[in-house]
């Protein structure tokens, strides 16, 4: 995700379960042929009920029966025991508030950074701006917004599988410039639409899903300001244990040139790939539940233009955690696809990777 990316990026689909004990009597009316998961779930949680000490509570056992599922889903083919990843246990909490209209799912990592320094911020790219060229701050505001919908009721091709709308928005806010009127310097949003398979592939004992999906991305300005492209891209997920990984190579849908580099029509990038590369390796490992390490990184070897994404949450009070991200290179956002920079910021983590 991404590390979606993102890890923007997810590593087991919606397993088509949910607590019994949450369903409206409503729905005991059984209007709709349940799922195989569904079936497994209420024949594991029955079954606990009657078996468990008395000591054992509902969540406890509902918990257990959704491990259970989990694991058949993505089960051995050679019969040895599976081991779910933080990943997984994230995708099972959000099974369980998937059909809640009242909760948005978090698609990849959501922050606000109040405080995010640069060596030099690309004062360049808005030269034609005279109001805005030279009185850019080197010190801005920073936030990202990520949720994600499933599309689906059922399995599509195999078991375990889903379909996701995913919407992303990325924002770089002048709060401190005084010279001008604060503006947004610069907004990504990249909405996609990708398809998530668990796969029967288990390295070192941990777990493996595969992603497909196509996206765009743009920052939805004008003529010299414009960047954008669209991208289909497959992904490769790991989990084992409190560690995740993801790698996401892409293809670049090609687009008309520009016939005027004015004109509203055309590549407003063309030169894009030699500075974002073909492919994103993302990590994340969960130190433990306050703590988090998450690593982005790009690379374009033909070039030898980079770009590495760092960060970690922390806690601060209650459940409340700071969020602390540190970059450097190529494609930061899409005006500074071109422009190497370093940047470091602080500021606070609504959600995580794992």
């Amino acid at each position: 995700m991404p590390i979606k990316n993102h890890i923007s990026v997810l590593l087991l689909s919606t397993l088509g379960f949910s607590s019994y004990a949450e369903q409206p009597k409503e729905l005991e009316l059984e209007l709709e042929p349940k799922t195989k998961n569904q079936l497994r779930f209420e024949s594991c949680l029955f079954s606990s009920i009657k078996n468990s000490d008395k000591s054992t509570t509902l969540a406890q056992i509902e918990q257990h029966c959704e491990n259970e599922v989990a694991k058949k889903v993505i089960e051995r083919d050679d019969g040895k025991n599976i081991e779910l990843g933080a990943l997984s246990h994230r995708l099972i909490k959000e099974t369980r508030s998937a059909s809640d209209p009242y909760i948005m799912t978090p698609h990849k990592m959501n922050y606000i950074l109040p405080a995010l320094l640069t060596d030099g911020i690309n004062q360049e790219a808005y030269k034609t701006h005279d109001n805005w060229y030279g009185n850019l701050e080197d010190i801005e505001a920073k936030f990202q917004l990520s949720i994600k919908i499933p599309l689906l009721a059922n399995d599509l091709l195999v078991e375990g599988d889903q379909l996701f709308f995913g919407f992303t928005i990325e924002s770089w806010w002048q709060m401190y410039s005084d010279k001008i009127s604060k503006p947004f310097r610069e907004t990504n949003y990249n909405p996609e639409f990708f398809y998530l398979a668990p796969i029967g592939f288990h390295p070192f004992g941990g777990n493996s899903a595969i992603v497909l999906g196509i996206e765009h991305q743009s920052n939805g300005r004008s003529q010299d300001l414009s960047r954008s492209w669209n991208r289909v891209y497959i992904t490769y997920l790991y989990e084992k244990r409190n560690f995740a990984l993801s790698f996401k190579p892409w293809y670049r849908i090609p687009e008309n040139e520009k016939a005027t580099p004015q004109s509203s029509n055309g590549d407003d990038n063309p030169d894009i790939l030699d500075y974002m590369g073909h492919f994103e390796l993302g990590m994340a490992y969960k130190f433990s539940k306050d703590y988090e390490l998450s690593f982005k990184g790009r690379e374009s070897f033909s070039h030898h233009r980079r770009f590495v994404e760092v960060g970690i949450t922390f806690p601060l009070w209650g459940k409340l955690r700071g969020y602390a991200q540190y970059s450097n290179g190529y494609g930061e956002s899409l005006i500074d696809y071109n422009y190497n920079q370093q940047r470091l910021g602080i500021g606070i983590a609504l959600t995580t990777f794992l």
